[in-house]
């Protein structure tokens, strides 16, 4: 299966996060208590990250998110609150490549245990197509390469990977309560694996195989289960089309039976709409699960991944 779609530098993929995340029950409320907790201090990148760690660790752990509830992850520097809670914790949890000012951070920190959940799984190079339908799009310009997608979570099978990682790591670290970290590790793989059993199921028989998006989020997804991902913009949310790449968009639409422009929750619907509007498209909400907020489909990873199935399936034309 070809794979392409257009990544940005990761220089320009800036992101780190705010403190909270409200749907963690291990989270602190209180911005500046990220460590010294009596428990095994994680400070996670963004929501997946925290996400893993809070059900992996369980009651043994505090988890404290660098990235707040609705804010888009590519965005923000770390303040210096946020670096010093940092080096306070007992292990860091991010994603190497997608937020520099976190990379300078957890480089320059003495954190004893560092987990990149990049080393956890393979990565790829994805232009703005991901997926078997890339032949009659060859001539994009400016489509930038080289760069690796980060989006990892979206697929649950490399997600499985990366929780078994931070599992690993967790045992190592906190020897103590290794036993329960396995445990939890082992129920997250096996819902994280059923998961992966429904989007396939979910996504075998459908009308047509390709959806169009803003933010170019979902390639790994599409790959797992045999769609092809065309986006609007590379991997930065903010960035803006060209006008050959709408026009292309809205050819390509017609060819393929689009029925559909998604877009996203953290992030402005205009360009989505615009686009949706000329095609004689409906929109409707394919969420990367970056953060959750009242917005969101759901109030977890899975459920919002439950709710990104069927707003698929809908647009797919499930059978």
């Amino acid at each position: 299966m070809n794979v392409r779609r257009r990544l940005i530098p990761a220089a320009a993929i800036t992101a780190v996060t705010a403190l909270g995340l409200g749907s963690l029950t291990a989270c602190s409320g209180d911005r500046a208590e990220a460590a010294n907790t009596g428990k095994f201090d994680v400070v996670a990148s963004f929501y997946p990250m925290a996400f893993l760690a809070d059900r992996i660790g369980g009651d043994h752990v505090h988890v404290t998110s660098l990235t707040s509830p609705g804010q888009e992850p590519h965005d923000l520097e770390l303040s210096p609150q946020q670096i010093a809670s940092l080096q306070d914790s007992d292990a860091v949890l991010y994603l190497k490549n997608l937020q520099p000012s976190v990379d300078d951070a957890v480089a320059q920190s003495p954190v004893g245990t560092k987990i990149d959940a990049a080393s956890l799984t393979t990565l790829e190079e994805h232009g703005n197509e991901v997926g078997g339908h890339a032949a009659a799009h060859d001539t994009h310009q400016g489509e930038e390469k080289g760069a690796k997608d980060p989006h990892i979570w979206l697929d649950p099978v490399r997600y499985a990977q990366v929780a078994e990682g931070v599992g690993k790591a967790f045992e190592k670290a906190d020897p103590k309560h290794a036993a329960d970290y396995r445990k939890n590790t082992a129920a997250l793989v096996k819902q994280l694996t059923d998961l992966d059993q429904q989007f396939k199921s979910g996504l075998a028989h459908t009308r047509t195989k390709v959806f169009i998006t803003t933010h170019a989020a979902f390639g790994y997804l599409a790959e797992r289960y045999g769609l092809t991902e065309e986006a609007i913009n590379g991997l930065d949310p903010e960035s803006e089309p060209s006008a050959a790449r709408v026009k292309d968009l809205e050819t390509m639409a017609k060819a393929d039976g689009v029925s559909t422009v998604f877009y996203e929750t953290l992030v402005s619907d205009k360009t989505a709409k615009t686009i949706a509007h000329d095609a004689g498209l409906k929109t409707d909400v394919l969420d990367p699960i970056e953060g959750i907020t009242a917005k969101s489909r759901g109030k977890d990873y899975f459920s919002v991944q439950e709710a990104n199935l069927k707003a698929l399936q809908q647009a797919l034309g499930s059978k």
